[in-house]
């Protein structure tokens, strides 16, 4: 096991952060109730009016630092907004891309970049929803990612096919990921990796095709196809062929933000399981008298409580600007398990109730247990932890 070296103190705050944030979210999500939900999964529908009060309120900008027109928020306060999105009924998946991609913009983009892209963000005019990184082909094996950019004149000629692109219909901009460089020209596998900001509005019919991937959840999720698509060299973030180390930056912040929505998805499951338990009579007492109905939700609710306890210390480790890769995988393996967990618990409370639309548990059930699938896998977690934090042999 690696030996720990003394690091700077990093605070961790316990209780209810950000109070006033919470509050305003809370009201929010209280123009959206369930029916709106409803509605939109029937019709595998993009919550556009809820993507827009979010934005109008300038959640979506909260990572963008003032100076660019956003409330320049830690990522922490980034998350509490989508953590209460999810423990008051809504689905912030719907446009909290905007908010991760901002770790690789924000700490590798240019100035031209940030001066040009930022303020229109922040503003609601542009959206950055979409992160063009896993392929059919290779999966989470990023570095043998196939999709190419070849360098001509003042342009790159991009080639190749993204997948699980979720939100790409709705979004203006997409940071994507591509090989500049032949995996056997390079020393390193993680060489030869360029970040492109793509403008989707130019992209479409022009070299872009975006094809829907209907799937279990309404993610709006996608499939891309590059045929000689021509990104201006200008839209390079950070420098060619290192972009496998700019787009960590927009992966961790995407596994610590997505952690805090499962968080808010524990917590919507176990009060609903407990109110439900507490009201349901068979046999002429509430079924949550029964240790068989309540064990289960009481264990969901400590395994939530200690996911909780790592997502913050994922998320000030974060804010502070040291390595975090070993806690922002822990924090989403344990917060989607506690999510997972939960959602079992109150699904099998329920009963025959827990399959009928009205009561929303079987839509947050599917919802919740895509987390142990993406971003990243439960397996690919514990692969990392084992080789990277244990110090055991590689496993692929």
């Amino acid at each position: 096991m690696k030996s720990t070296t003394e690091k700077p103190e990093v605070a961790v705050t316990l209780g209810e952060d950000y109070p006033e944030i919470r509050e305003s979210v809370r009201r929010i999500c209280a123009d959206f109730p369930s029916a709106y939900w409803r509605d939109i999964d029937k019709h595998e529908a993009y919550p556009t009016e809820f993507v827009q009060a979010m934005t109008a309120s300038g959640f979506l900008a909260a990572l963008i630092p003032e100076e660019y027109g956003g409330a320049g928020l830690p990522l922490r306060a980034a998350g509490v907004i989508l953590q209460e999105c999810h423990d008051n009924g809504c689905y912030a998946a719907a446009c909290h891309a905007q908010m991760y991609t901002m770790g690789t913009l924000l700490r590798h983009g240019s100035v031209d970049q940030k001066i040009k892209y930022l303020p229109l963000i922040a503003r609601g005019e542009l959206r950055l929803q979409a992160f063009g990184v896993t392929e059919p082909t290779t999966g989470t094996d990023t570095t043998k990612l196939k999709t190419r950019a070849i360098r001509d004149g003042d342009h790159y000629v991009v080639t190749g096919q993204k997948v699980w692109t979720s939100r790409a219909e709705y979004s203006d901009l997409m940071v994507l990921l591509v090989r500049t460089t032949p995996l056997e020209q390079v020393t390193k596998k993680t060489d030869g990796l360029s970040v492109l900001l793509v403008d989707m509005r130019e992209a479409r019919g022009h070299g872009m095709e975006v094809r829907p991937l209907p799937a279990m959840i309404n993610h709006n999720t996608t499939e891309i196809f590059f045929d000689e698509l021509r990104v201006p060299v200008a839209n390079l973030i950070g420098p060619e062929g290192k972009g496998f180390r700019c787009i960590l930056d927009g992966m961790n912040a995407e596994r610590i933000l997505v952690s805090h929505e499962s968080i808010g998805d524990a917590k919507w499951f176990i009060r609903t399981a407990s109110k439900y338990a507490s009201e349901r009579i068979v046999f002429d007492r509430p079924i949550g008298m029964n240790q068989g109905v309540q064990f289960p939700i009481a264990r969901a609710y400590a395994e939530m409580q200690g996911a909780e306890m790592m997502v913050r210390k994922a998320a000030a480790l974060f804010e502070s600007g040291l390595p975090c890769g070993e806690d922002a995988n822990i924090a989403k393996l344990l917060a989607s398990e506690a999510a997972w967990h939960a959602a079992e618990a109150c699904m099998q409370t329920h009963g025959g109730f827990g399959y009928a639309r009205e009561y929303d548990v079987e839509r947050r059930w599917r919802e919740s247990r895509v987390q142990q699938i993406a971003p990243v896998s439960t397996n690919l977690v514990l692969a990392f932890i084992a080789e990277h934090v244990l110090d055991m042999p590689r496993s692929y």
